[in-house]
């Protein structure tokens, strides 16, 4: 990937997590200037480097200022692994916490929120796929210039189980009855997702866009 033409402020929600942790450090390496939210409990876990804003993610009114002169917003906190039966979690921590994201950067001005949702339609992630729809219509509701992420599932440390599934999704991506779905809820790797993240963070639209596998794939493993 080509050195980043301009420094951004970048905001990052979920810090400490399966994405935020690999994600700061590789912003900070390009040399953007990042701010990571953190509880108290878990600042000792924030990748060094960065600043710290200390504040609940559930509640925007913590953070907000923290937020302020930020370029972009990353909301990356979640319930770690999904699964179809963490939907009551999923309504506790992953809508609040997106919720309270999207009032702090409409609040701050923020220019541009990276979010990520998920591939869908799905049934057996039913209670996810709802919650993910539901705060990404409220960042187009918010007016939010926007870049929504859909993977299915990222491969990554601790996260390899679909391996066992690629056989089946190489023989559904065969037969054009089942190719577009295969490719829509295909497995994109940890690494295609945070250059991509990289890419978007770097290159903001001037409108809401919507990233679906095939084109994290793509930027994932470009040089672009």
């Amino acid at each position: 990937m080509t050195t980043p033409l301009k420094t951004r402020r970048v905001f990052v929600t979920g810090a400490t997590g399966y994405l935020g942790a690999r994600l700061i450090p590789l912003l900070l390496e390009r040399g953007h200037q990042v701010t990571a939210l953190a509880r108290p409990e878990s600042v000792r876990k924030v990748p060094t480097g960065c600043q710290i804003a200390v504040g609940n993610p559930l509640e925007s009114g913590t953070f907000v200022e923290q937020v302020r002169g930020a370029d972009t917003l990353v909301q990356l906190v979640g319930v770690p692994k999904p699964a179809p039966w963490k939907g009551p979690q999923f309504r506790a921590i992953d809508g609040p916490s997106a919720m309270a994201a999207i009032r702090a950067a409409r609040e701050a001005g923020v220019r541009h929120m990276v979010y990520v949702g998920v591939a869908h339609p799905a049934p057996i992630m039913r209670d996810y796929i709802a919650v993910r729809n539901e705060c990404e219509a409220a960042i187009a509701a918010a007016g939010l210039v926007a870049t929504i992420l859909r993977p299915w599932y990222i491969l990554g440390p601790g996260h390899w189980w679909p391996l066992a599934l690629q056989p089946v999704y190489r023989l559904m991506e065969q037969f054009p009855g089942t190719r577009a779905a295969a490719l829509r809820l295909g497995l994109v790797t940890i690494q295609e997702m945070l250059m991509t993240m990289l890419w978007v963070i770097e290159q903001p639209p001037r409108e809401r866009r919507v990233m679906e596998v095939p084109e994290i794939r793509r930027l994932g493993r470009s040089d672009a």
